[in-house]
């Protein structure tokens, strides 16, 4: 029984791609945080991310590693991330996905990390830096509560693939392209082939396509090959340099375009 799966199925079986949205614990202000991340549902956002900061956060590009540090100035806790977490789903009963890395969980302590992320309301985990290899061994202490999420780029082999779908639980988190994630123009045909292969390889899981996705047009282009989508430096970067309105509108015109 997967809360996110479910999620994902409702929101497909009314015609619609889901919308997951990726925010910085804690950024750009503690205080402004947990108001703007109700802001940013209410626009439209059907899964929240929530970043865990982390000094070396390897996967992430440039902006979304500067609102890591900016987050870590700010004072922020991993205990302050599992209070976010618990007030946003007071308000909201939309799926709410950890993402970070392994680091976060060894340093406090996997066994209790995994019972405040359940007792905060927390429903799956994104931890990048945990390859399929080492999956079983790392999340051992884990119960079933929380989904894993696992991540399959542009370089899996196909049957690479099918143990990542196999492994995985909510979804099959698809990275567009090679490299760290950031805003892109567009896709270009080797690109596009490479996600209607990985989406017609996926059989267990539904399948969201993440990295480079900024803006409606690279939502409508993809569209036939995921069941969703995730934002993550756009609604950063919006949110650094637009401020919240701003990112409001973004999240509106996304959504939108997740319904055509």
């Amino acid at each position: 029984m997967s809360k996110i799966r479910d999620r994902i199925e409702d929101i497909n079986n009314n015609g619609r791609k889901a919308l997951s949205i990726f925010l910085t614990s804690g950024f750009p202000t503690i205080e402004s945080f947990v108001d703007n991340t109700n802001r940013i549902i209410d626009a439209g956002a059907d899964i929240i991310e929530l970043g865990m900061p982390f000094s070396d956060p390897l996967a992430d590009g440039g902006v979304i590693q500067q609102s890591s540090q900016t987050a870590l100035k700010n004072g922020i806790t991993q205990k302050q991330t599992f209070q976010f977490a618990e007030k946003i789903k007071l308000k909201n009963d939309i799926p709410l996905i950890l993402m970070g890395y392994a680091n976060t969980l060894q340093k406090y302590g996997r066994e209790q990390f995994e019972q405040d992320a359940i007792n905060a309301g927390v429903d799956g985990l994104i931890i990048p830096d945990v390859p399929l290899e080492e999956f079983d061994d790392f999340f051992s202490p884990f119960s079933e509560c929380l989904d894993k999420i696992l991540l399959t780029t542009p370089t899996s082999s196909k049957e690479r693939i099918l143990k990542l779908d196999n492994k995985s639980n909510g979804f099959l988190y698809c990275v567009s392209v090679t490299g760290t994630t950031g805003v892109r123009d567009g896709f270009d045909n080797t690109i596009i082939e490479n996600l209607k292969s990985t989406y017609q390889t996926v059989n267990k899981n539904k399948m969201l396509i993440g990295f480079g996705i900024s803006k409606p047009e690279n939502i409508k282009q993809l569209s036939p090959f995921a069941d969703g989508f995730i934002i993550g430096s756009a609604i950063v970067n919006s949110l650094q340099n637009d401020g919240i309105n701003s990112t409001v509108e973004l999240v509106k015109s996304l959504s939108e375009a997740c319904g055509k």
